[in-house]
């Protein structure tokens, strides 16, 4: 198994959540973080005074995804989530050693 780690605007989210579900993706982990990257942050104007926002405002999705589906997944995300614009994000796959649902003890794929 794999956690997929996907970094994208906030805006794209519903559609990368109905791009994964229509392949089969029953749950995602969703949370709202800040960052920079090549992006580098802006300068504003409020109230008369310039200040520089270093942080973006961004969504982070994660999604324990069995090894077949993770090219499905990566594809679904790309797809959806790229407007072809600097700052469209990133996406992490990393190894998963072990899931284990809480309630009912289930490990492995039968856990997700």
């Amino acid at each position: 198994m794999k956690l997929v780690s996907a970094i994208i605007k906030p805006f794209k989210l519903d559609d990368v959540r109905e791009a994964l579900s229509e392949i089969g993706i029953q749950g995602i982990t969703v949370t709202e973080v800040k960052g920079f990257g090549r992006q580098k942050g802006h300068t504003e104007l409020y109230r008369g005074a310039e200040y520089v926002v270093d942080f973006l405002p961004k969504v982070k999705l994660e999604a324990a995804v069995d090894d077949p589906m993770v090219d499905q997944v990566i594809e679904a995300i790309t797809s959806v989530a790229n407007t072809g614009k600097i700052g469209d994000g990133k996406i992490f796959v990393s190894p998963l050693e072990q899931v284990i649902r809480i309630r009912t003890g289930e490990t492995g794929k039968d856990a997700v």
